[in-house]
């Protein structure tokens, strides 16, 4: 089957694209490779899938190469040109994975979440609705809850009190994709990540903060005075789920009632799962496993909480369980390592 994942040289399109190809599916990976964070990251991560940075041209479709059933073009989803992209391609399954990430760069420039999320988006939708694809797949996020305090987050909650831009966004797609699965009839599948964590994160997250701090000895910023909780979940996990949902389409809920509507399902063939570690951990023990790991002490600077953040995340996974027999299970101390090992390789730390 052929496969566009959108976002492919960012961290879970790159892992998500590894995966597929090790599979036998034959894929396609887009990215704008923007400047939000380092692209030599981006570039670090196409080159392991086998695409050397320096045959990547810059004009648009022009700039493809090909190694090993994996082709990239670099664009962005805010290009029409995508339209024509995917009406010459004609894809089995798309994933979007490409977005404006962030939720603090959201309150510094929120026209790039406006382009990327919602415009990017609605292009996406309109290659799918005329190009006959078979599902699609599109990452949501766990900041969609928002203001909800009622834990664990499920799918069957309501989320319409985001506080950030960028869920705001994330939310938006959300119901986007179900206008167009019962106009139109396109599965659609959206999954809410819960902190994404593993090799090859990007340098905006809080791991890769944390431990490049650690290794120059440097302070760190810890927001809410360490009293976070998050539902850590390593990319592995991630992969795992959304390789497993992307094949089975979303389908229509018949004991879907309008009288008592379930935000998570729906009488069009539309479906919204969590994918989450369903064990949320105390940043502060998060940084005490990563010195552990490191061998190092963090210096951490205690901050209020940032506009924009929630105190907690805990993602209630039952749905995934029940459809896919699922649940992500790696542990803290499992992924910090994981990372780490990735991390000092990366940048040839002994």
């Amino acid at each position: 089957m052929k496969v566009l994942v959108t976002g492919a040289a960012g961290f879970i399109g790159f892992h998500l694209s590894k995966r597929l190809l090790k599979e036998g599916y034959s894929v396609v990976g887009l990215d704008s490779i923007n400047d939000y964070y380092d692209v030599n990251l981006k570039y670090g991560r196409l080159e392991n899938l086998g695409i050397n940075r320096h045959s990547i041209e810059y004009n648009r479709l022009l700039s493809s190469s090909e190694k090993d059933g994996f082709r990239f073009i670099k664009l962005g989803l805010e290009d029409k040109e995508i339209l024509n992209f995917m009406k010459v391609e004609k894809f089995d399954i798309v994933v979007n994975l490409a977005a404006q990430a962030g939720v603090r760069y959201s309150l510094i420039n929120p026209m790039a979440y406006i382009e990327s999320n919602i415009v990017g988006f609605s292009h996406i939708l309109e290659g799918c609705r005329h190009n006959n694809v078979g599902h699609l797949v599109y990452a949501s996020s766990s900041s969609v809850y928002g203001l909800n305090e009622t834990m664990p987050f499920s799918v069957h909650h309501n989320v319409d009190h985001p506080v950030s831009l960028y869920a705001a966004s994330k939310k938006s797609n959300e119901l986007m994709a179900h206008s167009y699965s019962h106009l139109f009839g396109i599965p659609t599948t959206g999954l809410r990540f819960f902190t994404v964590y593993g090799p090859w994160g990007r340098p905006d997250m809080a791991l890769y903060i944390f431990a490049k701090a650690m290794y120059e000895g440097k302070p760190f910023p810890v927001f809410n005075n360490g009293k976070m909780k998050r539902d850590f979940t390593y990319v592995d996990d991630i992969v795992e789920g959304v390789f497993n949902i992307m094949k089975k389409p979303a389908s229509p809920n018949e004991n879907w009632s309008g009288a008592s509507p379930d935000p998570g399902s729906s009488r069009a063939p539309f479906k919204i799962y969590n994918i989450g570690n369903d064990n949320p951990v105390e940043l502060l023990d998060f940084i005490k496993e990563l010195e552990k790991q490191i061998g190092k002490k963090a210096i951490m600077n205690m901050e209020p909480i940032q506009p924009g953040d929630v105190a907690a995340t805990w993602a209630n996974v039952d749905d995934l369980i029940e459809d896919f027999n699922y649940k992500p299970n790696t542990s803290i101390a499992e992924g910090i390592k994981g990372f780490v090992e990735w991390y000092k390789s990366f940048n040839k730390i002994d």
